[in-house]
């Protein structure tokens, strides 16, 4: 028998991404114990009939103090809830870990790797609402949560007539909140809801065009030991290469803008047979500045970076309009 253990946070929803991994890698041994045997000697040096996967809860710093989240710079946030789970991997405790893509810093430790994407899920953004309405239906002054700077300004780009109050939490609490406070409305992500069968409380379906996900949302990025052969070549097994891809991009872009949690970008890229198509946008103030840029999906991070470039060159120019109109106002007066 061989066992491996999966290291993941305790909320239901890290709970529930670990339990989708553990799942597809319990099914894919048990497709090559009936199916193909040589398989399993292939990747695990050895043969064997059973599979032991343990999921293990490992709290982070993020979990015990969220009062650091709100302190600590935008662009290092996301260390508070990967670190204590990649020294368990360093030190052997855990063999693998699952992540939410978003929440992954762009520098991996030394050691490790980020070696799996399996499909993604929704990468929408939703709206869950007190009384069921929708957003263009909510009375003026309507209350929306959320704690993300992005979701802030797309939502007041779609409605300038509501108000946007800061929320923390996991899920269920943020839901609670909804339900005991004065909130109207929260916005939360798709692929959140559906994880933990909550599907059945999103009110609208948001489309990338009324608000960009943010760069990696809805993937689930497995981490391994880069010098673990056995487990690298298992979890390359649930990998799905166009979710890497697309991965691959929206992680680009949101290096070239420094993507953080407070920074307002967003990126979505979609695959379609050989071809990719990456939407970024990025708000300079309050100026919304979105492109799109297609070509081949082997390209997908060169189409990324020119498609930041493409939006740099706007910021720019919107700099130099209001430039102008300040010599403009200047030498009028």
């Amino acid at each position: 028998m061989k066992k491996i253990v999966i290291g993941t946070r305790g909320s239901i929803l890290a709970l529930a991404q670990a339990e989708k991994v553990k799942e597809l890698l319990q099914k894919k041994f048990d497709f090559f114990l009936k199916n193909d045997r040589k398989k399993i000697e292939s990747i695990f040096k050895e043969n064997f009939e059973k599979l032991e996967i343990e999921i293990k809860i490992i709290v982070t710093k993020g979990d015990k103090n969220m009062q650091d989240f709100e302190k600590i710079k935008s662009n290092t946030q996301k260390d508070l809830f990967v670190k204590e789970i990649e020294k368990e991997m360093l030190e052997k405790k855990i063999d693998l870990a699952v992540h939410s893509l978003k929440d992954m810093p762009q520098k991996t430790p030394e050691g490790l790797v980020n070696i799996s994407f399996p499909a993604r899920e929704d990468s929408r953004d939703v709206l869950v609402s007190k009384t069921g309405k929708s957003l263009k239906d909510l009375p003026k002054g309507a209350v929306i949560g959320t704690g993300s700077a992005r979701r802030k300004k797309e939502i007041l780009t779609l409605r300038d007539d509501l108000s946007v109050k800061g929320i923390r939490g996991n899920i269920h609490t943020r839901l609670k909140k909804l339900e005991t406070e004065d909130y109207d409305a929260i916005v939360l992500a798709a692929a959140g809801l559906k994880r933990v069968g909550l599907e059945n409380k999103i009110t609208q379906y948001f489309s990338d065009d009324e608000i960009m996900p943010s760069p990696g949302q809805a993937i689930l990025c497995v981490e391994c030991r880069n010098d673990d052969e056995i487990i690298k070549n298992f979890l390359l097994e649930i990998n799905d290469c166009d979710t890497k891809l697309i991965c691959v991009a929206e992680r680009e872009f949101s290096k070239i803008f420094d993507g953080g949690c407070h920074t307002p970008i967003g990126c979505c890229a979609k695959i379609l047979d050989d071809k990719i198509t990456v939407k970024g946008m990025y708000y300079n103030g309050n100026k919304r500045i979105s492109c799109k840029i297609s070509g081949k999906k082997e390209d997908a991070k060169k189409l990324a970076q020119e498609l930041a470039q493409k939006i740099k060159k706007q910021i720019w120019k919107n700099f130099e309009r209001i430039i102008e109109r300040i010599k403009r106002d200047k030498n009028g007066k």
